[in-house]
């Protein structure tokens, strides 16, 4: 059972769950202790939101994904979970060219990870994941705690993994893991 769910934008969870995207960049929510982001849990449900989501905050080639997490907008008061992810590493990156180099692993658009980098204090959290999805996604009831800018939920009740499998092969999830910490070592 998994009970824990990482709050993030609807289409960065689209990207990961396509294998287009391989890394999690995190500055944190306004609503955590000191409005940082701490690396509390290395496997977790994504919990698709919509609230912050926008066009122009990520490459313009992923406006298909965009478009595609839009349509599967589930019900208000509910929440589609159907991916989970395992937290290969953290990496805090204080270099805004290290984290730029990174470019390649995500859907962000350039001047979004310069914002969020220098947002308050400088750097980002860089978690290389590897992507896990359930053969069919499933609904929960949205919670009054759940709301809010903050990045980590507890879910109650927490839900089974059985039966999800990796995005991406063994090969391939390597490879791109090493070359993602390569790049911040």
């Amino acid at each position: 059972m998994l009970s824990v769910a990482f709050k993030e934008w609807a289409v960065i969870c689209k990207a990961l769950s396509v294998g287009r995207q391989s890394i999690i960049l995190r500055k944190g929510g306004i609503a955590e202790s000191g409005g940082t982001f701490r690396p509390e849990h290395d496997r977790f449900w994504l919990y698709p939101t919509f609230v912050h989501q926008q066009a122009g905050g990520t490459k313009p080639e992923a406006a298909a994904l965009l478009h595609a997490a839009n349509a599967e907008t589930p019900a208000p008061g509910r929440i589609r979970f159907q991916e989970y992810v395992e937290v290969g590493d953290v990496r805090f990156v204080d270099n805004l060219a290290r984290a730029l180099s990174l470019n390649e692993f995500h859907i962000w658009s350039p001047e979004t990870v310069t914002m969020r980098f220098n947002y308050r204090t400088t750097g980002l959290y860089v978690l290389p994941v590897r992507v896990y999805r359930m053969p069919v996604p499933f609904d929960a009831i949205e919670q009054p705690e759940y709301a809010g800018c903050k990045t980590w939920v507890e879910l109650e009740p927490g839900y089974d993994t059985a039966g999800a499998t990796p995005v991406l092969g063994d090969a391939e999830d390597t490879a791109i893991q090493q070359r993602v910490i390569r790049l911040l070592d």
